[in-house]
């Protein structure tokens, strides 16, 4: 769940044509106020927005097609990707994000621990959490508003990795009508009671679990400089965790593991990526592992077709893998599944 960043370089700027080198202009709206000028240059930029929706202030990065300002007349596929816990857009610079000239990806914040979802509880110390709100009425429309997007299901896709993977699988089946791919990168896709190890690590960055959860994306860990205070009550996003007169029904609503129906009805195109982190339990992604295969069953249950990749110790994937929960073997998964999509969305 916790997004640990490997070394990856950020890739350079990207001229745009005709000299272009400032962020093209954003009007607010759809509930979204934007704080200040655009941060970056003209195919590489973020915003700092506030909304109702979400307490303080949020980023959403932005990149564009290198050729985005040569054909004012085209419109470009989108693929929304979302970050894990408790990670920014602003450091999402993965290289293979920039990588494609064929469609705009968009990484909106998700909080260091806001779960991709309207949490149950909207009066805690964290203030208003309304995640969902945030991304699937107030950002799609935002983009699709100020950018040359294509705005169909046809032409939207929604990946992401560790929460963000949790993010992707949990909006396409909340709104199958917005996407028409969905991916998960070492996602946290099973929330079920039988996956209860990734529900206590969901309780674990609502409480601000003293250490346990506290690493900052360079893996330095200081308590009292932990991302995920101010520390609310463990019941604040789902209710109840435990399995006890069948209190956890939110968590089973919101669990993707055990609703791949409502993608296979809608025709969600599905990815899972995962590794199996050494088959050690001190390592996260030995636990998304196991919730991934979960996901494949269920999936094999309905008869569905999905691309699904275990990499296992990442040493046939890529040159900076280690089969673990890491930005080296997303960066992989990244350079597998976007050429995919821009197949996807060409046809």
């Amino acid at each position: 769940m916790l997004a640990a960043v490997a070394v990856v370089a950020p890739t350079g700027s990207v001229q745009a044509a005709d000299g272009i080198t400032a962020p093209p202009p954003m009007s607010n709206g759809f509930g979204l106020t934007q704080v200040g000028a655009a941060t970056g240059n003209a195919t590489n930029f973020y915003l700092t927005v506030t909304t109702p929706e979400v307490a303080g202030e949020q980023h959403i990065k932005i990149v564009l097609p290198s050729g985005y300002y040569d054909a004012p007349d085209r419109r470009y596929p989108v693929l929304y990707f979302l970050h894990g816990s408790p990670d920014d857009p602003v450091q999402q610079t993965y290289p293979a994000l920039s990588m494609s000239d064929q469609m705009i990806t968009v990484i909106p914040d998700g909080g260091a621990r806001g779960w991709y979802a309207n949490w149950l509880n909207q009066k805690t110390a964290a203030g208003a959490q309304n995640w969902q709100n945030f991304h699937l009425k107030q950002v799609v429309p935002f983009i699709d508003a100020n950018l040359r997007t294509i705005a169909t299901k046809k032409a939207r896709a929604i990946a992401g990795v560790s929460m963000g993977g949790f993010g992707a699988f949990h909006y396409a089946q909340a709104r199958p009508d917005l996407f028409s791919h969905t991916a998960s990168l070492s996602g946290d896709i099973d929330l079920s009671a039988r996956s209860m190890d990734l529900r206590l690590a969901v309780v674990a960055t609502l409480i601000d679990a003293s250490g346990a959860m506290c690493a900052s994306a360079s893996g330095v860990c200081d308590p009292n400089d932990s991302p995920y205070k101010p520390g609310v009550d463990s019941d604040a996003a789902f209710g109840s965790p435990y399995p006890v007169f069948n209190a956890d029904w939110r968590w089973n609503e919101v669990d993707p593991s055990q609703h791949m129906d409502r993608l296979a009805k809608a025709g969600v195109g599905v990815s899972v990526y995962v590794g199996d982190g050494g088959g050690s339990p001190l390592e996260m992604e030995f636990w998304v592992a196991g919730a991934a295969k979960n996901v494949k069953a269920a999936m094999d249950a309905l008869g569905m077709s999905y691309y699904y990749v275990n990499y296992g110790d990442g040493a046939a994937w890529g040159t900076q893998c280690n089969g673990g929960h890491n930005a080296g073997c997303w960066e992989q998964d990244l350079r597998d599944l976007i050429p995919r999509l821009e197949r996807e969305f060409a046809a």
